[in-house]
């Protein structure tokens, strides 16, 4: 009698198994349609400006204002954004605190064997923050490499902390700050000799905090590395597959027929900044 008891236990065991992996299974599978009856999205964002940032209460930039018109197309009305540090992007994704991040985020080998993402949706460059009239006379990071006095302000987990590296730079001269407002403020107080971003942000950065005693570096020498220019798209969960699909159909809408371009100049991008004909997977590699 002990063992049919124990026998019924071990089988009813194992049908709960299996139901609570179908179970997880059809949720992510599903995810798309789960929005659709939320009709809403929960999107992950760092407070970087021109990508995805707050604004009187309200969410914009560039990545924001692109997911808003594909969420919308996909029948998902309302986007409300998550805020959180760059570093715990990723993480917070993975954990299920948002659906979707869309923070500009660039593509990277490393991060995509934790993530998907979507087509690019930009490229860009890289820019130098220095005090007026640079007085360490800065113009590429193998300067800075050369110097190992100076030191250089980098968001953490930023794409730059890498290109730094790569570029001779080492560990003790680079100052980790955790968004892009404490990376101006690092020049600013005499924390760092120099800060580091993307051209747009950087510019946007000084534009908003009133610097006249900083300067952009006009002649910067763009890194030789891997990576540069830069191509940013919108990160899903890589059992996200139906939701990323669907994305990225409506993503390629936006490109052919010029809106992409339009959402872009609005939010201070360029024609040169379209992401032409580069795809996510060859960013990747083979990560994804």
């Amino acid at each position: 009698m002990k063992k049919v008891i124990l026998y019924l236990g071990l089988f009813a065991l194992l049908i709960g198994m299996v139901g609570c992996s179908s179970s997880q299974t059809s949720s992510s599978d599903d995810t798309l349609e789960a929005l659709k009856k939320k009709g809403v999205v929960y999107v992950g964002f760092a407070n970087e400006k021109p990508y995805a940032y707050e604004e009187n209460g309200e969410l914009k930039g560039e990545a924001v204002d692109i997911a808003k018109e594909i969420f919308k197309q996909l029948g998902i009305e309302k986007v409300e954004g998550r805020l959180a540090e760059f570093n715990e992007l990723i993480p917070g994704l993975n954990a299920g605190k948002f659906d979707v991040i869309t923070a500009g985020m660039a593509i990277l080998p490393n991060r995509c064997e934790k993530v998907d993402f979507a087509e690019p949706e930009y490229q860009v460059g890289d820019a130098l923050v220095v005090k007026k009239g640079n007085p360490k006379n800065l113009h590429s990071y193998e300067d800075i490499a050369k110097l190992p006095d100076v030191k250089i302000a980098v968001m953490s987990s930023a794409m730059e902390v890498d290109y730094l590296k790569q570029s001779g730079v080492r560990e003790e001269q680079i100052v980790l700050v955790p968004d892009i407002p404490a990376v101006i403020d690092a020049v600013k107080t005499g924390r760092a000799d120099a800060a580091t971003g993307t051209q747009l942000t950087m510019k946007e950065a000084l534009q908003s905090a009133g610097q006249k005693e900083l300067e952009l570096v006009s002649d910067f020498k763009q890194p030789d590395v891997e990576g540069i220019p830069s191509y940013g798209a919108a990160v899903f969960r890589q059992d996200d597959d139906q939701l990323r699909e669907a994305y990225n159909k409506e993503l390629q809408k936006l490109k052919d027929s010029g809106k992409l371009l339009e959402i872009l100049q609005k939010n201070g991008f360029g024609e040169e900044n379209l992401p032409g004909d580069m795809t996510t997977a060859q960013l990747c590699g083979n990560s994804q």
